[in-house]
């Protein structure tokens, strides 16, 4: 990933290897764009990485695991397809975390007795009184993060990433 200054331009030294990996003359690239998806993947490889090692490994959970096991907490019992578009995995992915989840005691799947290829999710007590131990520290976190911005200018990222997500259908 590349390296800016504090006005958010890239260093020359990230000129001179973009020039030297890409033949395309910097001229003709759109560094505002490389600046901001290059800061948006490194806030959140960042976020990922503190909040497993500050949070989340203490309740032995991976990123992954905690985003299903908060959407389960959210909406108590989910289709496998819903639960792997949540999360932007796949539905394999989701199993094998399921699985994990289950020997945890955190959740069980039950297969639609109607459809036999549909499998739900469902959280169970235990994994309610893990996330509502869970989810007060994951928050002080994700408070202490945007510490250094104003309310208008966590309002104001907070809606143009949203809408970064809804054209792209992220």
């Amino acid at each position: 990933m590349h390296s800016f200054n504090e006005n958010g331009e890239l260093l020359p030294e990230e000129v001179d290897t973009i020039n030297l990996l890409t033949k395309i003359p910097i001229e003709s690239l759109n560094l505002d764009a490389i600046a901001v998806v290059t800061n948006i993947y490194r806030i959140a490889q960042g976020l990922r990485t503190k909040m497993e090692r500050e949070v989340l490994s203490a309740y032995g959970l991976s990123w992954t695991s905690f985003s299903i096991l908060y959407d389960l907490w959210i909406w108590n019992s989910l289709e496998t397809k819903k639960l792997a578009l949540s999360a932007g995995i796949t539905k394999a992915t989701v199993s094998n975390i399921t699985n994990t989840l289950e020997r945890k005691e955190l959740c069980f799947r039950k297969v639609d007795n109607r459809d036999r290829r549909i499998t739900f999710v469902t959280i169970t007590e235990k994994g309610k009184r893990v996330m509502e131990e869970l989810y007060p520290q994951f928050h002080e976190n994700e408070v202490d993060i945007v510490l250094s911005l104003s309310v208008s200018e966590q309002k104001g990222i907070s809606k143009l990433l949203r809408r970064v997500i809804r054209e792209n259908n992220f």
